[in-house]
Formats: C-alpha cells, sequence, structure tokens
C-alpha cells in the first residue's frame, strides 16, 4: 500500500465515522450534541473537509463505542483493517444518496434477525435485475 495523501485518510476516517455512526442509528445531530459542536461540523469531518484534532478524535471514538485505530485505515500492510477499500467505497455510495442513508439507518434497527436476513435478500435479488 503506498503513502497516503493527507486528504485521503482524512476522508477515509470521516467514513469510517459516518458508517459507525450510522450502524448505531445515531445522527449526525446526535454526535454533535454529544460532542458539543454543530451538526455542520459533523458534515465536515465525515466527508474529510476538515482535519478533526486528536483530542476530537478520541472522544469521536470513545462516542461511537470504537478505538481511534479502528477509524484508520490500514498502515504498510500491519494491523489490516477488517473492511476493505472496495467496500469502503461502496458503503460511501451507499450513503451519497438520500435512499441510502434511509437504509443504512434503519436497517440496524430491525431486531428480527431473519427479516433483517430477508430484507437483505430482497435488496441483493433487485440488484441483480438492476
Amino acid at each position: 500500500m503506498g503513502v497516503r495523501s493527507g486528504n485521503s485518510v482524512d476522508a477515509y476516517v470521516g467514513a469510517r465515522i459516518s458508517l459507525r455512526r450510522s450502524a448505531l442509528g445515531l445522527s449526525q445531530t446526535a454526535l454533535a450534541g454529544e460532542l458539543g459542536i454543530s451538526f455542520q461540523q459533523v458534515q465536515k469531518y465525515e466527508t474529510g473537509a476538515n482535519r478533526i484534532s486528536a483530542s476530537r478524535l478520541h472522544r469521536i471514538a470513545g462516542v461511537l463505542g470504537t478505538s481511534v485505530g479502528a477509524l484508520f485505515p490500514p498502515v504498510d500492510g500491519r494491523d489490516e483493517a477488517p473492511d476493505t477499500p472496495d467496500w469502503l467505497d461502496r458503503a460511501q455510495q451507499l450513503q451519497a444518496s438520500s435512499e441510502g442513508r434511509v437504509l443504512v439507518t434503519a436497517f440496524p434497527r430491525i431486531e428480527d434477525v431473519r427479516l433483517r436476513r430477508a430484507v437483505a435478500r430482497v435488496v441483493a435479488a433487485l440488484a441483480r435485475r438492476g
């Protein structure tokens, strides 16, 4: 893996924050409230437009119930992250649309595991048809 520019790392970290926040069912406003900042600032962090200070990143990780390291890309192939860049790209594409954001927010809230699996099968079948 080559050297990453600051902007690509900022975007990666922001995307990981966005995915984790969405998986927990938190809105940008809710995360912002926990951090004592505006939701617009959370948006800027999640898109990589603004860099996040170390202390703020530590606080974000705490609120999201994860480690700071889990928000970063792997370095030189060590400590490989469980998510591949392709998966992260697809997740970012999903959140780029309002429909995708609805799915990302609502899906983890389906408590019945069988129903979640059924929804996933329906979405996969529809994607194959498209």
